[in-house]
């Protein structure tokens, strides 16, 4: 049986060394605290609310310290932490909460309003706040780390320990299972390709409702028995002072969250010495960023990954950045990757087909959704609805996603493409294509962009610049130039939100 009392065996090895800290408050939790406190937790969780194996505990917080024990707690019961996006209206809390049916939810107090207006027969009646009377925060508060009894962790390699649900950019959520085998191996690959050591450092700001909150670096980072710094919110001036006070050696985001700081004021200033690299998910970061990042002697590791399987599934090296710019890289350790046609058939190298995946980091399917399970994993391989193509190198490259794809006169469109190409013009910060119904050729581009600061950019003067550049086909009829283009909690463009415009 393999050991997943991470917490228990850190607090062995390197009681003294801090797992978390929060940039709020200064607030640390060594290795040791943070194994007595979650113990702590978990035999409170079990005596006050019953929590037992395979009981839902819902959260409704932002990031908050006290989220970490918390997580380890439901864990170290069997039992499934379901973290909730707290941006999401009373309405859409309702689906996850009858989808899920958690025993408890826990919340802190701005967030009650909502859930007192949700529906009272899909909203536990055992709530348990983060902060006011009797609050979780307290309870950690005013609890002896040192002198707490163990309890037993449930050991089973294969059980859910986690629901995330997905951003239903396709429809309503569906909540996709994460499992303790899950968490093992995708820690094992993320080690294996980023190097990771104890020493590391990295800071923490995507929401913990995502599994890039979660599982891009924390539960890696935790694995390792490294240090991380958490941040209630993303703020690049913030996170730039922090790499650098701090001496964060790892750091991750997404395009635009990377370009948000190398905008800021600080970044000219600002020592990043301590970085060995950024990695970078979500999309493709355009090559000025790039170069941008590497001028400040920060190489970036382009990666791609999904919440039903790794996180962390493929990588660059950082040293083919420029070089294959665009790519995804090589799928990570104990993780086998094909592309595949309509018939499941392999395509060869340079053409576009849906990447299938299999491994142990695979999900087991979403939650009470037999039937989307069914159409997602076939014979052991998730099918991820993502267009991909392998150049002769064996380098993977994200095409689109299948729904993204449009037919304009019988030709097969691919938005990320022509995205990737309006991106090397130098007054262009965003942009995003969508297919948009035409008279004539069925389907056509619709492109929206968002300006760099300062710059002035005429939408005819962007469409003489595909000519010559851009088959006919591919070239959008109509470009909308907006101040920001519409970003889900992960950062990336809701194309969905775009195509009401």
């Amino acid at each position: 049986m393999i050991e997943m009392d991470w917490l228990k065996q850190w607090a062995r090895y390197s009681p003294a060394n801090v797992a978390f800290k929060s940039a709020e408050t200064g607030t640390e939790y060594s290795y040791s605290a943070l194994f007595h406190l979650s113990c702590h937790l978990a035999a409170h969780l079990r005596e006050k609310f019953e929590i037992a194996k395979g009981d839902r505990v819902g959260v409704i917080a932002t990031n908050e310290i006290e989220f970490l024990p918390l997580f380890f707690a439901v864990q170290r019961l069997g039992a499934i932490l379901v973290p909730i996006n707290f941006r999401l209206t009373a309405r859409e809390i309702e689906h996850i909460l009858r989808d899920c049916s958690p025993k408890v939810l826990i919340h802190q107090q701005q967030f009650a309003s909502v859930l007192d207006s949700c529906d009272a027969g899909v909203v536990p009646e055992r709530r348990w706040s983060f902060d006011g009377t009797s609050s979780l925060a307290e309870f950690l508060a005013h609890r002896d780390s040192s002198t707490s009894e163990a309890v037993s962790f449930a050991r089973e390699f294969e059980s859910p320990c986690m629901i995330l649900y997905t951003s239903g950019t396709t429809g309503a959520p569906k909540g996709a299972i994460i499992t303790n085998q899950m968490l093992h191996w995708n820690s094992l690959n993320t080690t294996l390709r980023l190097n990771l050591s104890q020493n590391d450092v990295g800071i923490a700001f995507l929401p913990f409702f995502h599994t890039g909150g979660w599982n891009v670096l924390v539960t890696p980072f935790v694995h390792r028995g490294a240090k991380t710094i958490l941040l209630r919110k993303f703020d690049s001036a913030r996170v730039l002072e922090l790499c650098e006070s701090e001496r964060a050696t790892v750091l991750f985001g997404v395009p635009t969250t990377m370009d948000m700081m190398s905008r800021a004021p600080k970044f000219s200033q600002t020592n990043l010495s301590s970085l060995r690299y950024a990695i970078v998910g979500g999309e493709p970061m355009p090559i000025e960023l790039i170069k941008a990042w590497q001028t400040k002697g920060v190489p970036i590791r382009q990666g791609f990954g999904l919440t039903e399987f790794g996180p962390n599934v493929f990588s660059l090296n950082e040293e083919d950045s420029i070089r294959k710019i665009g790519s995804i890289g090589f799928p990570n350790f104990y993780i086998e990757a094909k592309i595949v046609d309509d018939r499941g058939v392999e395509v060869p190298a340079g053409e576009i087909g849906e990447l299938v995946l299999r491994g142990p980091v695979c999900t087991p399917g979403y939650w009470n959704r037999p039937e989307a399970t069914a159409q997602t994993i076939k014979e052991g391989w998730l099918h991820t609805g993502d267009l991909v193509r392998r150049d002769e190198e064996g380098y993977f490259f994200v095409a689109g996603r299948k729904k993204d794809m449009f037919i304009s006169g019988g030709e097969n469109v691919y938005p990320v493409e022509i995205e990737r190409f309006l991106s090397t013009h130098p007054a262009v910060r965003e942009v995003a294509v969508v297919g948009v119904k035409d008279g004539k050729w069925g389907e056509v581009g619709k492109a929206f962009v968002s300006l760099h600061s300062g710059a002035k950019l005429d939408p005819e003067e962007l469409l003489a610049f595909c000519h010559g550049s851009l088959a006919k086909f591919k070239i959008p009829k109509t470009i909308a130039i907006l101040p920001e283009l519409p970003k889900g909690d992960s950062g990336k463009i809701l194309k969905r939100k775009l195509q009401d415009i």
